[in-house]
């Protein structure tokens, strides 16, 4: 597997650690041991991921996430040994894609990154309309059609619109009235019609809509599409 990872731990012995067994994985990896030295190479640079450290000597994580979101919108997992819910959220809310806590032993930390790359992989589809691959289903977005296993899935045209929004931004959560204004166009009306539509996909996608591992609701936040499913889609 191939892709350009930057590191950004001020913990060097963790950080080469890192590094060794993420090339050993076939990744390019560069090290950056605190926020101010990582921005110019997070900015200039093109990277499939940046690995952040929360805890960093001046400048911390959160600062180096806001500052990187307004010029780029590179995948960043945050590594930390912070376990709070409101980490968690606010590391998310200002742009994170992933976050693991620590400690991490590196071959899981491994693990996680690639199947992060394998699902950039997949949703590189998002460059061209084709199809988007997940478990066994396949959403052609140009066609507007799903399968499974081949067979169609019938879906209506909002049902679509909704699974559409999801899986195109895998592991971020979407409130009702986010779907609502995004899929029926309006601000205001029937927030309740987003968690019936729910349910339907759930019906049609989920082996046990009761405890759903496509569509996920993520307490508080609202619905999101779980990122994993991309790493598991069939060839």
């Amino acid at each position: 597997m191939h892709g350009r990872i930057l590191i950004v731990e001020d913990t060097k012995e963790l950080a080469e650690l890192y590094q060794l067994y993420l090339q050993n994985e076939g990744f390019e990896c560069r090290l950056a041991f605190d926020a101010e030295s990582a921005l110019p190479l997070a900015s200039n640079e093109e990277w499939d991921l940046i690995v952040l450290d929360l805890n960093l000597p001046g400048m911390d994580g959160f600062e180096f996430l806001e500052r990187l979101r307004k010029i780029k919108s590179t995948s960043v997992m945050i590594l930390t040994a912070r376990e709070a819910d409101e980490d968690v959220i606010f590391g998310l809310g200002v742009g994170a894609d992933d976050f693991v806590t620590k400690p991490c032993p590196p071959k899981v930390l491994a693990a996680r990154v690639r199947a992060h790359i394998r699902r950039a992989v997949a949703l590189q589809t998002r460059q061209n309309g084709a199809i988007v691959r997940f478990g066994p289903f396949e959403l052609d977005i140009e066609g507007m059609y799903l399968t499974k296993n081949s067979e169609p899935v019938s879906l209506s045209a909002r049902e679509f619109n909704i699974l559409k929004e999801l899986v195109m931004h895998p592991g971020k959560p979407f409130t009702p009235e986010d779907l609502y204004a995004h899929v029926w166009g309006q601000e205001f009306g029937d927030i309740s019609a987003v968690a019936v539509y729910i349910q339907r996909l759930r019906k049609k996608l989920e082996d046990d809509p009761a405890n759903p591992y496509y569509i996920q609701t993520q307490y508080g936040m609202g619905y999101r599409f779980n990122p994993e499913a991309f790493a598991e889609a069939r060839p």
